[in-house]
């Protein structure tokens, strides 16, 4: 069975919860309504395919106004596949955590709070994960600042952890995304040494 004919056949399984499916580069994505998330992993989990979890991430679309796709990545070890569930939410909205059905969810999905404010009903531990406790905002958003605010640090001196104001220890620097192959209009550092 080819991958369009995969995609077809979970489609026609699961009406109304799977809106589409693509093939690119090998790969299957489908896209899957929020609602229906936990009835479409807990499906293919119990059909015997696609059985283990390996990720559960997010993606910022500013521009968009349902701005968040939370991507899953399933493999199936019998047909060596990797299946990938793509689902649009906006911001504010929710949806339910697949953590019952995948114990490895819990990590991923508090990682994905964590990094873009996607909440996910009903997980065990809504908590933030690589962020310190009173860490404000949500850094791989694309609308976040590149600096921040604060930074933390530990102080020898005091024996404690300190915040205090972002210093940068260098001037912003000018990037002007030249490709290499175009040629500077100015010197680069190091070719002040070649010969013209």
């Amino acid at each position: 069975m080819d991958l369009n004919e995969l995609g077809q056949s979970i489609a026609a399984a699961l009406p109304g919860a799977v809106k589409a499916h693509t093939v690119a580069f090998g790969e299957l994505t489908l896209d899957v309504e929020p609602a229906e998330i936990v009835k479409v992993v807990s499906w293919l989990k119990d059909t015997g395919e696609f059985r283990s979890l390996i990720d559960v991430c997010g993606v910022d679309w500013p521009q968009r106004p349902r701005r968040f796709d939370v991507v899953y990545h399933l493999l199936s070890l019998t047909r060596n596949l990797r299946l990938r569930l793509k689902t649009q939410l906006g911001e504010g909205e929710t949806i339910a955590s697949v953590a019952a059905i995948h114990p490895a969810a819990n990590w991923f999905e508090r990682e994905t709070f964590d990094m873009y404010g996607v909440v996910f009903d009903n997980h065990p531990d809504m908590r933030r994960i690589l962020t310190d406790y009173g860490f404000s905002g949500y850094p791989l958003r694309k609308d976040f600042p590149l600096t921040g605010y604060v930074e933390v640090r530990y102080d020898d001196e005091l024996k404690r952890v300190v915040y205090q104001p972002v210093q940068l220890v260098q001037e912003f620097r000018d990037f002007d995304f030249m490709s290499p192959w175009e040629g500077a209009k100015y010197v680069l550092p190091g070719d002040e040494k070649a010969k013209a």
